[in-house]
């Protein structure tokens, strides 16, 4: 496989150094490799955006902090509220058409004692005052949606943690990503589903991430094309 790749790149026929090879065998299978199951939850469009539900529980994993998002897991809580409880709405959560349908939000009643979070990147948490992952054992609350494919998997437009219930925003301008019809509402009431924006598709961070990996390997291409020149210049002046 490999030198089936290095054949078709023209790389073979170079004969460079084994360490330039190998440099470039690196470099193109991870370009040629599929986007990993993980990033295939990236966006809302995956997620069961008209229904809103509200879990509660603890922290069961330390997960990961980082980019393009972070996630962790949590343990359910056995008893759930029905709804929403009486909880701070994140200042933009609070027009009508958004915190109304967050208390509504109908407990969770998957099947799955422990589900993963997936939330926005730490700069954006940080915004909110979450400027560090959350501990195991740590309480945890949310209203948002469940995966369409995996529904072991959540996530939040909006958050609480801590003992102090502390809320963390999960969604860019003052709207939800779908103001989808409220639970018990006709489609005809007029509850016309209207998309918001997705923070973690438009994280400023994330773009800027995408940047530097293109440019990292950039540079290492650049490197293997002028170390191969100086190779091969090499090689034929000994000969």
């Amino acid at each position: 496989m490999k030198n089936m790749i290095l054949h078709t790149w023209g790389i073979h026929s170079l004969r460079l150094p084994s360490i330039f090879r190998i440099v470039a065998v690196v470099i193109l299978g991870s370009i040629l490799l599929p986007a990993s199951p993980t990033l295939a939850h990236h966006g809302w469009d995956g997620f069961d955006t008209n229904n809103l539900v509200y879990v509660a529980g603890t922290v069961s994993s330390d997960g990961t902090w980082g980019n393009p998002h972070s996630h962790f897991d949590i343990t359910v809580d056995s008893n759930l509220p029905a709804s929403t409880p009486d909880l701070e709405i994140p200042e933009q959560l609070q027009d009508p058409e958004d915190s109304t349908r967050v208390k509504a939000a109908h407990a969770y009643n998957g099947s799955h004692n422990e589900i993963e979070v997936i939330i926005a990147p730490p700069t954006w948490s940080g915004m909110w005052g979450l400027d560090r992952a959350l501990e195991v054992g740590e309480r945890f609350q949310g209203v948002g949606y469940i995966n369409r494919e995996d529904n072991g998997l959540f996530r939040p437009v909006v958050f609480w943690y801590g003992d102090d219930s502390t809320p963390v925003n999960q969604v860019l301008d003052n709207t939800l990503p779908v103001r989808a019809p409220l639970p018990g509402s006709s489609t005809d009431s007029g509850d016309t589903p209207i998309m918001g924006k997705d923070v973690l598709e438009l994280s400023e961070n994330e773009k800027s991430g995408d940047w530097v990996v293109w440019a990292v390997f950039g540079i290492i291409a650049l490197a293997i094309g002028v170390g191969g020149f100086f190779y091969l210049r090499r090689s034929i002046r000994g000969k």
